[in-house]
């Protein structure tokens, strides 16, 4: 059995995490901004789950969730960093509030988690740490380049993370989604800003009514990630990125080729500025 510590266990991908770890037999601290919510899902609460009301914001009450989950079973093993939001836009079009509002969560709402679980897993020498991101945080799209680069933020952490980690028995995976049926696309996890610059129609107008139009349409089975999720806790040697999603596995070779593309017909200029 290994102990789990999810955020945004309440819905969506976090709510399937939790519910396919308890069903593997792990148990799962899994956190929400109201337990209440965790609990509705289970009509007869699980052994193994405890849920604890904590908003990643709020670094003091992670470090309770923290606690409580190592009073409970006495140590973490996995921790998911899942809860966040999007957020829909042109870059000039998102408004300097709803921007850092969104790192608040997204990025700096991981760091919070990170700083109240690491502790427990350097101390342990094992462990792994799943950041869960986006497809979009590796080749992001018009109309939503903050959201993007929120989950680009958390690709640069990770990488980092993994580096500064793996001395240490701890591994860490970052997640990068395609598009799945949750409620992501709806106004429970994606805010949208005005489109207020007509010049903006033709680059994010085309996404915007994409997303607008997709929600609950997504090509992609939210138990069966959480399924892939799971099993990955489970190799000997995780990778430092899992794409979900042959969508997912789609706009990853596409960038791919096109910074390749890129480098080879400008690698004269490049290599030019050297000694």
């Amino acid at each position: 059995m290994s102990v789990w510590f999810v955020t945004g266990a309440s819905r969506g991908l976090g709510a399937e995490i939790t519910r396919e770890a308890l069903d593997r037999g792990h148990a799962v601290i899994a956190t929400a901004r109201d337990a209440a919510a965790v609990l509705r899902a289970y009509p007869v609460k699980p052994d193994g789950l405890l849920a604890v009301t904590a908003d990643v914001t709020e670094p003091e009450r992670l470090a309770a969730a923290v606690q409580a989950g190592l009073a409970e079973f006495g140590r973490i093993d996995v921790v998911v960093n899942n809860a966040g939001y999007g957020l829909v836009g042109a870059i000039e079009e998102v408004s300097d509030k709803a921007a850092r509002a969104l790192f608040d969560v997204n990025v700096f709402g991981v760091l919070n988690t990170l700083r109240a679980t690491l502790p427990t897993l350097r101390a342990q020498r094992s462990g792994h740490v799943l950041n869960i991101g986006s497809v979009g945080g590796f080749a992001t799209a018009p109309g939503v380049g903050l959201y993007g680069a929120s989950k680009f933020a958390l690709e640069g952490i990770s990488e980092a993370l993994h580096a500064e980690l793996a001395p240490l028995g701890v591994h860490v995976t970052i997640v990068e989604p395609g598009g799945f049926r949750t409620d992501f696309l709806n106004g429970s996890s994606m805010r949208v800003e005005p489109a207020s610059i007509e010049d903006y129609t033709a680059g994010a107008g085309p996404v915007r009514e994409a997303l607008a139009q997709n929600d609950g349409r997504q090509p992609g089975d939210p138990k069966k990630a959480a399924k892939a999720v799971v099993d990955v806790t489970e190799v000997t040697e995780p990778p430092l990125r899992l794409q979900l999603g042959a969508d997912a596995v789609e706009r990853v070779e596409a960038k791919l080729d096109l910074v390749r593309r890129e480098l080879d017909r400008w690698r004269h200029v490049a290599v030019s500025t050297g000694i």
